[in-house]
């Protein structure tokens, strides 16, 4: 029998492709399925963004490319930072990488090892958790607080800080909340952070230009004084709808850099080279697809969010950014996973349970509102029928 390293044990996964699987089987089945589960825009890639990959292609970028990115890409990453924060990067501390999670996973198990404490938003992306565990690090959650609007308090996080934290994940705006961590609540973390310097920071922002009502996106490499303990994820996939081109960056303070790259040539050699010039298109190219997809989006809320709050036993706040509703149905008498298995299997209807981001995420359930009105409209509908039909449990 072949014998696995015992931390394969505790790798967990993302439930979300796991409900897409089973939603995609019963629909195959016949059964008609309304999938609110997956993070994904509906939307496809900009035409000017699949041409450019196509462009590529024809143009004979078929080869390896510098293990950090081509340095054309990394000069564009460079200026749209300036552009929505007006910070200045070096392009050679951006590291391109085949999608958001690689960033995460090589900040994590940079830091991570036995007798080390990771703090990370819960309920928050379940990767981060996971991979804490993978590396041996103990992970400390750190709570996100519907009465905030799924802020983090800053006073709540430094004091979980001791002299055993080598790491400290944040996301704004936040999956699976849509949670928008406001300015000051920024600068009082930060203020702590500055007498912490044994801390690192990757700030997750890769939802980052997806908000709603003015409300304000806050890069943490606007602050100087912690430039280099923070290491930015973000990327294409949301922004610009390229999820399945697989391409993200990170920023790496310059000490950091050489490890990151390292890792990159151990992990993956390099991203896809049609896919980077494809990057380029999407960061020099016109805004109007980006906007008007978050105008999209932004419909999408207001119809959601008022159809769950009009449910019996749901309550949901309004997210600031992302595409996601995350309801509190402890009002329902249903678990968070009782009641995603019920809506899938008794009404079609998708979603993912919010004890699949972490522990606190018990009593919610997280939405996408990726789709159109029209699923929206009637998987609410369906949803009403159980509640309305089902017995409640104690």
């Amino acid at each position: 029998m072949l014998e696995m390293a015992g931390r394969m044990g505790v790798l967990g996964t993302e439930t979300a492709f796991e409900v897409l699987a089973r939603a995609n089987a019963l629909a195959a089945q016949g059964r008609s399925i309304i999938n609110l589960g997956i993070g994904q825009p509906d939307f496809p890639t900009p035409p000017h963004i699949v041409e450019a990959g196509r462009k590529a292609l024809a143009d004979g970028h078929h080869g390896y490319t510098p293990a950090n990115g081509i340095p054309s890409l990394r000069a564009a990453v460079a200026v749209d930072l300036w552009r929505r924060h007006k910070v200045e990067v070096s392009p050679d501390q951006v590291l391109v990488v085949p999608g958001g999670k690689v960033t995460m996973f090589f900040a994590i198990m940079m830091f991570g090892e036995p007798g080390v404490e990771i703090l990370y938003p819960n309920p928050g992306f379940p990767i981060y958790e996971s991979v804490i565990k993978f590396s041996g690090a103990t992970p400390v959650p750190v709570p996100l607080h519907e009465s905030k609007g799924f802020s983090f308090s800053a006073e709540e996080v430094l004091e979980k800080i001791t002299p055993k934290t080598r790491l400290l994940i944040i996301n704004s705006p936040a999956n699976p909340t849509g949670g928008v961590v406001p300015r000051a609540e920024l600068d009082r973390l930060v203020a702590g952070l500055e007498k912490n310097p044994h801390v690192a920071v990757m700030s997750d922002e890769i939802y980052g230009e997806i908000l709603y009502d003015g409300a304000e996106h806050v890069s943490l490499l606007s602050y100087p004084s912690i430039r280099e303990q923070v290491i930015l994820l973000d990327g294409w996939s949301k922004t610009y709808a390229m999820t399945g081109w697989r391409m993200g960056y990170g920023v790496w303070p310059k000490a950091l850099f050489p490890h990151a790259e390292r890792l990159a040539i151990n992990c993956h050699s390099c991203v896809n080279a049609a896919t980077q010039w494809a990057g380029i298109a999407a960061l020099e190219g016109p805004r109007e697809p980006v906007e008007r997809m978050v105008k999209a989006f932004a419909e999408r809320r207001e119809v959601i969010v008022a159809a769950l709050n009009s449910l019996p036993g749901v309550r949901c706040v309004q997210p600031g950014g992302a595409f996601y509703a995350f309801p509190n149905i402890s009002g329902t008498g249903y678990s968070a996973r009782d009641l995603q298995s019920e809506l899938l299997d008794k009404v079609g209807v998708a979603t993912i349970a919010g004890t699949s981001f972490g522990a606190f995420g018990e009593d919610y359930l997280r939405f996408s509102y990726a789709s159109s009105v029209e699923a929206i409209s009637e998987a609410i509908e369906r949803i009403r029928q159980l509640l309305g039909n089902l017995p409640r449990k104690n």
